[in-house]
């Protein structure tokens, strides 16, 4: 009777294998297993589910955009250094590590993360595999800023969704950084949408584009919308090359938009009124115009 059970599991994980097999195809070469199963990307038995496949996508995509600007900075025998702001289990840094940063053998990546447990979880999880330049801080994205254990540079900066205003904590920290790349995915931008239905946009009140916030949905869409706008234009104007695509289909993520932005240095003129006239006509310029570094009336405005 034992040996037949024993045959039947044999049998069962032979119908298994090459599942499992044609499931770990998926994954990039070199992709530690190990570290997948610990972040629950993989089962013990090396499966992926349709929630972690989904994930594991949407990481590997963002990869494809990070690796040219990472190996762009490693020229030249360069260091790398990358900040994940609201890295959550730092599913993305642990990636960037594994498939890019262990071989290269050289540059660091900062995790920083307000939820203790989970930097606690991270740092022993980094221990555990052995991933040395990495390390986590217990700190919200705004006060990492000036946060001493960080370097006065850094190349790289990531924000995840980052919710809320977070990303533009994390676009604040990557200028007083002096950032190269900036790679953001926004989430939950609840304050324009908020300011927009308390002030109701006086300059448009009375036309018909007053329609695009009458109800409470279109208010939040449009929030998120208006605020991406103004966050390009904010890197537009501080030097940065801007380019907006999606991260990946709409089918897996509602919260998809990506946006990249590259240090070239030349800061334009043209962005910076923009962003000033959209805040002007929705009446936030004196609620929001500091969020997006706008200046104080009369002061000088970067040249194209």
């Amino acid at each position: 009777m034992k040996a037949a059970h024993h045959k039947a599991a044999a049998t069962a994980a032979g119908k298994n294998a090459p599942a499992a097999s044609a499931e770990l195809s998926e994954l990039r070469p070199g992709q530690s297993v190990e570290l997948l199963k610990e972040l629950h990307i993989l089962t013990r038995e090396g499966r992926l589910n349709q929630d972690s496949r989904r994930k594991l996508k949407q990481v590997y995509h963002l990869f494809n955009f990070i690796e040219p600007l990472l190996q762009e900075l490693s020229e030249g025998g360069r260091s790398p250094t990358l900040a994940d702001h609201g890295a959550g289990k730092s599913y993305l840094g642990f990636i960037l590590y594994d498939l890019y940063f262990k071989a290269l053998g050289r540059g660091h990546i900062h995790g920083i993360e307000w939820r203790a447990e989970l930097v606690d979880k991270s740092r022993a999880l980094a221990e555990r595999l052995g991933f040395g330049r990495m390390s986590f801080l217990n700190l919200s994205v705004a006060a990492s800023t000036g946060a001493a254990e960080l370097p006065e540079r850094i190349d790289v900066v990531t924000a995840l969704h980052a919710c809320d205003t977070a990303t533009d904590d994390a676009i604040a920290f990557g200028l007083q950084k002096q950032a190269r790349a900036m790679v953001l995915v926004p989430c939950c931008q609840a304050e324009m949408a908020a300011c927009l239905r308390q002030g109701k946009a006086l300059q448009l009140a009375r036309t018909p584009l007053a329609e695009l916030w009458r109800h409470p949905l279109h208010t939040r869409e449009l929030g998120s919308q208006v605020t991406n706008v103004l966050r390009c234009l904010h890197l537009e104007a501080s030097g940065y090359q801007v380019t907006v695509t999606e991260l990946v289909g709409w089918e897996h993520s509602m919260k998809n938009e990506l946006i990249i932005a590259r240090h070239t240095g030349q800061k334009k003129r043209s962005a910076q009124e923009r962003l000033r006239a959209i805040l002007r006509e929705f009446g936030l310029e004196q609620a929001m115009g500091a969020r997006f570094g706008l200046p104080a009336d009369g002061i000088a405005m970067p040249q194209d």
